[in-house]
């Protein structure tokens, strides 16, 4: 059956997205409500005196995808403690807000931000309202699927606001172990010949913790007798990000994966000359391993043909 829910979260450009990969979302539309000015446009709203909100209002299948995981989309895009706006973004028309259609909704988000509350993720109270939906007013259609339409302005944006840090860590914080975390999140380097991988040799391929990017191949992987994981190359150049770094008093190439921004680890010219001369010192706390074996079912299927 078809249903609709409205989540306001700050600018609506950054709202989309997060929603529209879902199999079951139909449609995700930019636009404004709880206010009560008519067909109101962006400069009134904007304005800050319409009573508007930015948001979105997304039509889904709920025998496909449930509310409540709409909800923890809508939770996991948002700071739900900013109860002046979201990130740099400030007013209210900013201000975020879940609309409920019904009393089953309602009574949903309810419990799902007491969740929230009891799970102590936050340090500060949650801010964000749960109110009776009102009329929902599409935006002018520049606004729909912006981040289609303009992608290189979106990206800036979505990083500039300050949302993409904030999403990507709170992400971690709630999904990542606390070596995890520390490896990715804070650069932090896990002890040699204590850790997961560096003398795994199993085939399949490593992705990033957090973002899934595929990096790194069993078929590449070396014991460099260093006690971590040793690649001699990636077989996505394109997800890596070198960067000079220049802590503990060395300099050194640091490697970061291009989506998730996880610190990886280090990249050096001393490897087997036979494979290439170089040296990928990975952290097996920002790999994820799939076993050859599970690759299609887990949806990595199109790189089996590197076994072949």
């Amino acid at each position: 059956m078809l249903k609709k829910a409205i989540y306001a979260g700050g600018c609506f450009w950054c709202m989309v997205k997060p929603f529209d990969r879902y199999e079951g979302v139909i449609n995700v539309i930019s636009g404004y409500t709880g206010g009560d000015l008519a067909n109101p446009t962006y400069e009134q709203v904007c304005s800050g005196v319409t009573g508007h909100r930015e948001a979105i209002c997304i039509t889904y299948d709920d025998n496909i995808i449930s509310y409540n995981e709409l909800l923890d989309i809508y939770w996991n895009a948002i700071d739900p403690t900013d109860e002046g706006g979201q990130f740099n973004d400030r007013g209210e028309h900013y201000k975020t807000a879940i609309y409920y259609f019904d009393e089953e909704q309602r009574k949903l988000a309810e419990e799902s931000k007491k969740k929230l509350e009891e799970s102590k993720i936050y340090s500060k109270p949650i801010t964000t309202k749960i109110l009776p939906a009102k009329e929902f007013y599409d935006a002018e259609e520049y606004h729909q699927d912006y981040y289609k339409k303009n992608p290189e302005h979106y990206n800036r944006y979505y990083k500039g606001s300050g949302r993409f840090d904030f999403v990507k860590r709170n992400w971690a914080r709630k999904n990542l172990t606390p070596i995890q975390f520390e490896v990715t999140q804070n650069n932090m380097t896990e002890p040699p010949f204590k850790n997961e991988y560096y003398n795994h040799f199993e085939e399949g391929i490593y992705v990033d913790i957090v973002s899934n990017e595929v990096l790194f191949s069993s078929n590449d992987k070396f014991d460099s007798g260093c006690g971590w994981p040793s690649f001699a190359r990636s077989i996505n150049k394109e997800a890596l990000i070198g960067i000079r770094d220049y802590s503990h008093g060395m300099e050194r190439i640091e490697v970061r994966s291009k989506e998730g921004d996880s610190h990886l680890g280090h990249v050096f010219d001393d490897g087997p000359k036979e494979l290439g001369g170089i040296r990928f010192c990975i952290n097996s706390a920002a790999l994820k391993f799939i076993p050859k074996e599970k690759m299609e079912e887990m949806g990595y299927g199109e790189y089996l043909k590197i076994f072949e």
